[in-house]
């Protein structure tokens, strides 16, 4: 099992930019033209967070058949610097219209205010909340800072079968496919 790494994620990112021959951001705001009423994944990322990681997450996840709700790009009138009770409102709604929250670890995230309050909300409404560490270098195992140690972590690693998979890893002997995981508690295994 590995982490995603940055340069894999930026990878990820610039494939999608040189086939549709636009930049992350207009592929990320143009995403916002056809939005579902439900989604997979509420992505919390920091606002400090490039583009081009945003966008290789959000394909990643759709290369695994998940769709995932980015808000400053989904709901572009919100914006991180013009806080309301609106604002709080709108991501409480897509929170509540999403099956899990996938908190975007990387160097950017600890300046974040709204991603521990997104954190929080959804592991008191849903509980399904995991990590997913952007790294700098591939790990075999990931281990959070502070609080977010307590939740499991997303990786990639192939089934079986060999068909590459997304993982939730509580430790090295609990794990479960990300799909499965979602939608049943008991579904992590134990090795």
């Amino acid at each position: 099992m590995a982490t995603f790494t940055e340069a894999a994620i930026r990878a990820r990112a610039q494939a999608t930019t040189v086939r549709v021959q636009k930049t992350a951001t207009a592929i990320l705001e143009q995403a916002s033209v056809s939005l579902p009423t439900e989604f997979d994944v509420f992505l919390s990322y920091s606002s400090q967070e490039q583009s081009e990681v945003i966008l290789g997450v959000k394909e990643t996840l759709k290369d695994y058949g998940l769709t995932a709700y980015v808000d400053k790009f989904d709901d572009p009138n919100l914006a991180p610097d013009n806080v309301t009770k609106a604002t709080a409102e709108t991501l409480r709604r897509r929170l509540r219209q999403s099956k899990s929250l996938l908190f975007l670890h990387s160097e950017n995230s600890n300046v974040s205010k709204w991603m521990p309050w997104e954190l929080g909300y959804f592991d008191g409404y849903r509980s399904k909340v995991g990590i997913f560490p952007v790294t700098k270098n591939v790990l075999s195992k990931y281990v959070g800072q502070e609080y977010l140690g307590i939740y499991p972590y997303v990786g990639n690693a192939k089934d079986r079968s060999g068909q590459e998979r997304l993982w939730i890893w509580e430790t090295e002997s609990k794990y479960a496919v990300y799909n499965e995981w979602v939608k049943d508690n008991d579904k992590i295994n134990e090795r």
